[in-house]
């Protein structure tokens, strides 16, 4: 369903579908914060071009199992405290246009996306040392608490993941089948 340079309807949706993902990500760097009225945006549009291009049965199937798929791969991340909720909601968006082979690559794409900015965030931040001292402290107090710990990282310098999880869903929606 996410083949947008098909037809004039397919570039206009994945103009839309890009341009919300920016939009997320202009919020995520600004203020750390996905909205949640974004995320259902991004969502509804997904679902109205799902209903648009293929029988109705067919993009139930496939926005709810996306969404849901985009959704229980990056919750465990949220109840680590590793991700933002926003974040996760974001995944579960896109996925409703992605569909499940669509969202996991994203997710995969997404993912080395993410390392690359969690190194250029250790190298901006003391590098590599105090970050794994970070890392040790969060594990001290998880371990300590018998819970995981809060972020030991002040908000300002925290990676804004919805660039890793928004490039991903990019990338899976324009060039599908990337990946396998």
């Amino acid at each position: 369903m996410t083949h947008f340079g098909e037809a004039p309807l397919g570039l206009l949706a994945g103009a839309a579908f890009t341009l919300l993902l920016a939009s997320a990500c202009a919020f995520d760097v600004r203020a750390r914060r996905i909205p949640n009225r974004l995320a259902a945006v991004l969502a509804g549009v997904g679902v109205v071009y799902g209903f648009a291009t293929v029988a109705p049965g067919a993009a139930l199937v496939h926005g709810l199992s996306g969404g849901a798929v985009g959704l229980a791969l990056w919750l465990p991340f949220w109840w680590m405290r590793v991700l933002g909720a926003g974040d996760v909601k974001l995944a579960a968006a896109a996925g409703v246009w992605l569909g499940v082979a669509g969202v996991v690559e994203a997710s995969l794409i997404g993912a080395v996306v993410g390392g690359v900015l969690a190194f250029w965030a250790l190298a901006r931040h003391g590098g590599m040392a105090a970050g794994v001292a970070r890392f040790g402290a969060w594990m001290i107090a998880s371990r300590a608490a018998r819970a995981i710990g809060p972020e030991l990282t002040p908000q300002e310098r925290r990676i804004p993941y919805g660039l890793a999880i928004a490039a991903g869903a990019v990338v899976a929606a324009w060039i599908p089948g990337l990946i396998w």
